[in-house]
């Protein structure tokens, strides 16, 4: 799990994909937010809880700048399994910054919204978990209307329409493929788009379907210009094939030898010299010899 973690914040942190998830989430492909008016920022923030420091990170944070908006703070966060509390961390994150924001060196200064994208990765089921402070809370009706809610802003990535996935344009739309295409058909067919963060969208294949064979072709797609997650998996299933003759020669080689050995036990037993010189020597006698003490059917095994 923390391996996926890692590789989806690898992808996402840079700023043609963080801003081609929020154009196509939040703004149907529209182009509002540009990648170059995104700025790093720090994914760190501190709380103190029972007496004690603790310390909470964000998957990928950054500040949006333009004429429009004087600033926002923009998260993402990612999930492969659905979590049941997770209202309570996204409120924790936001309040956070929102804290930050009111401290006494900054009282003067504009103060600036914080937006927060959960990005569920999963397919093989939708997320059931609560999407507001409310579904978790055990709340009384008579105080019900002086508590406020919290809702995130959760985007099932596996279960967008096939329309809202084609108007991604960077990486994140190989990602967003793969993900309906295994909701769908539990199987996988690329197109021929170009990967634009070879390294880092391999390291997340692999980390996503457990599949160290993405990891291993990114040395031989170093230097390629063009790179598409066609000829990635032609490299995969390459790989897999070589993988697999080399442990079938291994195999074959112990089970001969296991074989030849028998076979050798046998004539040792019949104590007849000249027989063992001759198999090891002779081939035609050899496979004579292993037809006639039927040694010849454990090859077929």
């Amino acid at each position: 799990m923390r391996e996926k973690d890692v590789t989806q914040k690898m992808l996402e942190s840079y700023n043609d994909v963080f801003a081609d998830v929020l154009n196509v989430l939040l703004f149907n492909g529209e182009i509002i937010v540009d990648e170059n008016n995104l700025t790093d920022a720090l994914p760190m923030s501190v709380l103190k809880v029972d007496g004690r420091v603790r310390t909470q990170y964000r998957d990928v944070a950054k500040y949006w700048n333009n004429s429009k908006i004087n600033m926002a703070f923009l998260g993402l966060e990612n999930q492969t399994s659905p979590d049941k509390l997770m209202p309570f961390r996204v409120f924790g994150y936001d309040g956070a910054e929102y804290v930050k924001q009111s401290r006494r060196e900054k009282r003067n200064e504009i103060k600036y919204p914080v937006i927060t994208l959960v990005l569920y990765l999963g397919f093989d089921r939708k997320w059931e978990y609560p999407k507001t402070l409310f579904e978790i809370l055990d709340i009384e009706e008579n105080i019900k209307p002086y508590v406020n809610d919290f809702k995130i802003n959760l985007f099932e990535i596996a279960y967008l329409a096939r329309e809202k996935i084609d108007l991604f344009k960077s990486d994140f739309k190989i990602l967003a493929d793969y993900l309906y295409q295994m909701r769908v058909n539990r199987d996988y067919i690329p197109d021929k788009t170009v990967i634009d963060h070879v390294e880092e969208l391999l390291m997340l294949m692999a980390a996503m379907t457990g599949d160290g064979r993405f990891e291993e072709t990114i040395n031989d797609l170093n230097g390629k210009e063009r790179v598409t997650m066609c000829e990635v998996l032609d490299r995969v299933e390459a790989k897999g094939i070589e993988k697999g003759i080399e442990q079938g020669l291994e195999i074959g080689i112990e089970k001969g030898a296991n074989i030849i050995s028998k076979l050798n036990e046998i004539l040792v037993k019949e104590g007849d010299l000249e027989k063992i010189l001759k198999a090891n020597t002779n081939k035609e006698y050899r496979n004579e010899l292993l037809k006639k003490y039927n040694l010849m059917d454990a090859f077929k095994n």
